[in-house]
């Protein structure tokens, strides 16, 4: 990876099929930039471009007039991101300061300005004002005219990114825009075409494959063409066409795969039959369970933000209309009191053709809530649409939809799934209500789940053949380097660069490792009682030193020859040959104690501990349930065939006499609730939920119908908030540090099958696959193989290596340590990313990405950290010991040139955070 790309994909977090698109560019650029355009051979370069494509077989053509590469990543993966990382490399390593930036319409053409304005929520270039020269010049259809592209002169060192509509190049509102302009004496299409840096990106590069766009394009002359797309593929015929460019693909079967998408699933009441219905009723039933499901989706995502700590999404659904007239029906129907009580009035938009005969002021109040949807203080819930919602209207928050036109199974998926896959918090959290989005689908449901199955539906279609089977994975077992020392463990060869090969391509084998002390059947299995045998006494000693008493060796020995002894009456006379125990059990202490981090265990008591919640008024969740049929809706994953889930309604609950006992019986089945000491709270509580109810439902027997069927999750959002005002007093806090020193054992990582550990020094690795790796070649590491999160934290562990001062370093799990820290009203654990011993300390060391500094959670594992190792300190000081520091150090700074007392000097945490 060169000097440029690290740090633009860690500056604006690529993921990692950003992270591998931008690589690839980074080689093509380098080719295309090598060559003069007036004498470029198109068919030369595209035979030395396609050397980097991820399937340089199906790379036959650039399809423009010049050098044109298509990045086919699917929808909800980021491509606007990644044309920022792009505008930022090029400018960073070639200079390259103008940049055309194309949109299909109207909508995503406004997108893209919003999206690279300095100052908006999702600006494409967070951080990066070092590498920009500043914020960059924004020119647009609509600003162009005042010459603001042009002032070259004047704004030498900003770089001028072009933002239009394709609409301008070819319509007759596109005339100005080929009109000479005499401030600059040419049109500025001509302008854009005449310079010599002109690079073109094309969002949703599908759209401009018609004869008059590619002309158009062709004339603009850009120096290197970038192609976005979800689709790389347009209709010719009956037939579909694939683009021949295609560099990179990341389709949204891969995406599904690695969680950067919601999971789709689709919903119907379980033993369902459609001939019991009629058309109006089907519809009505499938708008009622759609509601019913979206309620659900706002109760679990209030309940995740408030036990996460993180902000509220406020989700919306989404129904399909037939036509227009049936989306005007729909949407007199749930405004209306037959729907919910109109507790949707005012809460519903309808976005179709129609909207622009509406008068210019309501027209503009759909668009802007529509455009709005995502925040919180927007009302609408429910959105019907025809077909306008296509490219462009990219939203985090939908969560259902109700499809209503009439289609074929995998059309009507395939139209509505695309729109509601981003995740609003960027990953999957592993809890199903936050992460999926689900299709209610009664009268389609069973062809929905068979089309699943078939490989062109929309979450299997791959447009490049695959190379072969998809990736098979391995559980490769790990020992410590204290077994593989004793010769009771394997350590797997590695991988390493050849000697002095500053980017290595020859690869041999790891040097022969040192022989294993103990190298006979009976001295290895002697050694294993042995090492089994301290590893359980270790428990119940202060220090490892201890293990050199004579008096502790002699009893150990003693226990281990029973047992080896043991184990010897099984086997026939003769051929289980006797061995020294008392010697190989000097050995092996003697290794443990050389191959061990005596890392204390801390624990914080609270003495004369009160603990409770303050008095608070309940805030009125964001969800209102309405009363439903107690009909089980069965969910099925598209992803997971064997995935299913039950949503239904716990009417099991007996009769209650007050509707708050509904809540507070499953209040006081929290740990944490004590009716004694809390009834006055809770009882408060359940009354305010109760109160908000009754805003909105008009009868008590509705009241009582939603408490029974939501009284779990009402009371989990109830406890939620008390969570946010629970306290904990103590007279004082008393530090338990008990030594208990951890002797290491083997342990497992997941690799690719049968690869071999890359040596750790190897740069010449693909990056964005640093995480499925395994490396090996380490000297002072406490395990042979490690598996890094990030290329951070392996250039950490050259630092280590290289450190004359650094005696021993493992990146711990939590069988090794422990920190307890508070966030969002609950305890979590935490452990750094690497325990360091040196000649005169030791460190937990966390690697951290420079914008992640002052994150709020990475400051609390801090304060944490410091303590423990305050508490480690104190009781290591009174035994004449090495004391403990904590180190937070920013990626920036972890270069092969740093070692471990410069990070330190600068990083040390001690009382800070």
């Amino acid at each position: 990876m060169n000097q440029y790309l690290r740090p633009i994909c860690q500056r604006l977090s690529l993921r990692r099929p950003q992270a591998a698109s931008l690589e690839i560019l980074a080689k093509i650029a380098a080719e295309v930039m090598a060559v003069d355009p007036k004498d470029a051979d198109l068919a030369a370069l595209l035979e030395q471009v396609k050397t980097h494509a991820q399937h340089p077989e199906h790379v036959t053509d650039f399809e423009r007039s010049f050098p044109s590469c298509c990045f086919a990543l699917a929808t909800g993966v980021g491509k606007t991101r990644l044309m920022g990382a792009s505008i930022a490399y090029l400018h960073a390593a070639y200079g390259t300061r103008h940049f055309m930036v194309l949109a299909p319409n109207l909508t995503i053409y406004n997108k893209l300005i919003t999206d690279f304005t300095e100052g908006t929520p999702k600006y494409v270039f967070p951080g990066m004002g070092q590498h920009l020269s500043g914020p960059p010049v924004i020119v647009t259809g609509d600003n162009y005219e005042s010459g603001i592209g042009t002032q070259d002169d004047q704004l030498w060192d900003r770089i001028f990114i072009n933002i239009f509509n394709i609409s301008k190049f070819s319509t007759k509102d596109g005339r100005k825009f080929h009109k000479l302009a005499e401030c600059i004496g040419e049109s500025y299409f001509e302008y854009l075409s005449n310079l010599p840096d002109l690079a073109l990106l094309m969002d949703e590069a599908h759209r401009y494959r018609a004869t008059a766009a590619m002309g158009m394009i062709n004339d603009l002359k850009p120096r290197l063409g970038i192609e976005l797309t979800a689709t790389p593929q347009i209709e010719r015929g009956t037939r579909p066409e694939t683009f021949k460019n295609i560099v990179y693909q990341y389709n949204l079967a891969d995406a599904m795969r690695d969680g950067y998408v919601k999971e789709p699933e689709v919903a119907t009441r379980q033993n369902f039959n459609k001939a019991r219905y009629t058309d109006s009723e089907l519809e009505r039933v499938k708008l009622e369970d759609g509601i019913r499901i979206h309620n659900q989706k706002k109760v679990d995502l209030e309940l995740y933000a408030r036990n996460e700590g993180v902000d509220r999404v406020k989700p919306f659904m989404l129904v399909v209309a037939r036509d227009t007239e049936h989306a005007a029906k729909l949407m007199t129907f749930l405004e209306s009191p037959d729907f919910c009580k109109a507790d949707y009035k005012g809460k519903v938009i309808q976005v179709d053709s129609k909207s622009t005969s509406r008068s210019k002021e309501e027209s503009e109040d759909i668009v802007e809530k529509l455009l709005t949807v995502e925040q919180p203080d927007n009302p609408v819930e429910i959105v019907i649409h025809v077909n306008m919602l296509k490219e462009g209207w990219d939203v985090t928050n939908l969560y259902t939809i109700v499809p209503l036109r009439t289609a074929n199974s995998k059309t009507l998926v395939e139209q509505s799934i695309g729109r509601g896959l981003r995740l609003p918090y960027g990953r999957r959290t592993g809890i199903a209500e936050v992460d999926t989005l689900t299709i209610v689908s009664h009268d389609r449901f069973e062809e929905i789940v068979r089309a699943a199955q078939e490989d062109d539906f929309v979450i299997n279609k791959r447009y490049l053949p695959e190379d072969g089977e998809e990736e098979r994975r391995e559980v490769v077992i790990t020992h410590s380097t204290i077994e593989t020392a004793l010769g009771i463990g394997r350590q797997p060869a590695t991988s390493v660069p050849a000697t002095g090969a500053e980017e290595p391509e020859e690869i041999t084998e790891t040097p022969p490792q040192p022989a294993p002390l103990f190298t006979t059947p009976a001295e290895q299995e002697a050694a294993r009682v042995v090492f089994d045998t301290v590893k359980k006494a270790s428990g119940k000693l202060d220090y490892l030193k201890d293990l050199s008493k004579t008096d502790i060796k002699e009893r150990l020995a003693a226990e281990a020859k029973i047992t080896y002894n043991a184990g010897r009456q099984t086997s026939l006379e003769g051929v289980a040959p006797e061995v020294d125990i008392e010697q190989i059990t000097g050995k092996v202490i003697e290794e443990i104690q050389k191959r061990t981090i005596e890392i204390p265990r801390v624990m914080i008591i609270p003495e004369g501990q009160v603990t409770g919640y303050h008095d608070f008024d309940l805030v009125p969740p964001s969800a209102r349930p309405q009363p439903v049929d107690d009909e089980r809706m069965l969910i099925q994953s598209l992803e997971n065939p064997e995935a299913r889930r039950i949503l239904e309604s716990d009417l099991r609950a007996l009769t209650e006499p007050r509707p708050e006992d509904y809540l507070l019986n499953k209040l006081i089945d929290y740990d944490d609730v004590d009716y004694d000491n809390h009834g006055a709270l809770i009882n408060k509580l359940a009354s305010q939920m109760v109160d908000h109810l009754r805003s909105y439902l008009s009868d008590d027997q509705a009241i009582e119908k939603v408490l029974r069927q939501n009284a779990s999750k009402l009371a989990s959002l109830i406890h939620a908030q008390m969570e946010d005002h629970y306290f904990e007093h103590a007279a004082s806090y008393l530090a338990k540090v008990y030594p208990n020193p951890t002797i290491l054992e083997s342990t497992s990582h997941d690799a690719p099958e049968g690869q071999k550990p890359h040596h750790f020094r190897d740069h010449n690795l693909e990056k964005t696959k640093i995480r499925s790796m395994i490396f090996g070649g380490f000297t002072k590491c406490l395990y042979p193989i490690q598996k890094f999160s990030s290329d951070t934290e392996r250039v950490f562990s050259i630092i280590l290596e290289d450190d004359a001062t650094v005696l021993k370093w493992v990146k711990p799990t939590n069988k090794h340590i422990e920190i307890d820290y508070r966030h969002a009203g609950k305890t979590r654990s935490y452990w750094p990313d690497f325990i360091v011993e040196s000649e005169d300390a030791y460190y937990l060391v966390e690697p951290k990405a420079a914008n992640e500094m002052d994150d709020d959670i990475v400051r609390e594992k801090a304060r944490a950290a410091i303590k423990w190792c305050q508490h480690a300190t104190e009781h290591n000081v009174k035994d004449d010991l090495k004391p403990w520091c904590y180190l937070l150090v920013p990626h920036d700074e972890i270069t092969i040139s740093a070692n471990l007392a410069g990070l330190a000097s600068r990083h040390h945490m001690e009382g800070k955070g």
